[in-house]
């Protein structure tokens, strides 16, 4: 898997788009138009924009969107998707009653 690390290339000037308000992050509502124009504000890495905008830190950990991310980044910077490291993956969390941790009997 190769890596984006040219930082000097220029990618253009962002253009505002028809479909940027289409929603790509469902769980923290992160719209296609916000992932291009971070990305022409410098955040060219899956991580970068993951922590900038959030998107796949949802209750979903990016199981829904991080295809959709990843194309929509690597297509502003015109390159493969393959050419963009993963952010990190976690699996999808809820939360817990302590009183299941402690192996307490849970009231039905």
């Amino acid at each position: 898997m190769g890596k984006v690390i040219d930082r000097n290339i220029d990618i253009g000037p962002f253009v505002p788009a028809p479909d940027d308000d289409m929603l790509i992050c469902r769980c923290e509502e992160v719209t296609k138009g916000e992932i291009r124009k971070a990305v022409h504000d410098g955040m060219w890495t899956m991580t970068e924009i993951r922590r900038y905008l959030r998107s796949g830190m949802g209750l979903c950990q990016g199981q829904t969107c991080s295809r959709l991310v990843k194309g929509i980044v690597a297509r502003e910077l015109g390159v493969s998707p393959a050419d963009l490291e993963p952010a990190t993956a976690r699996s999808p969390m809820r939360p817990i009653e302590m009183k299941i941790f402690g192996c307490e009997e849970v009231d039905a």
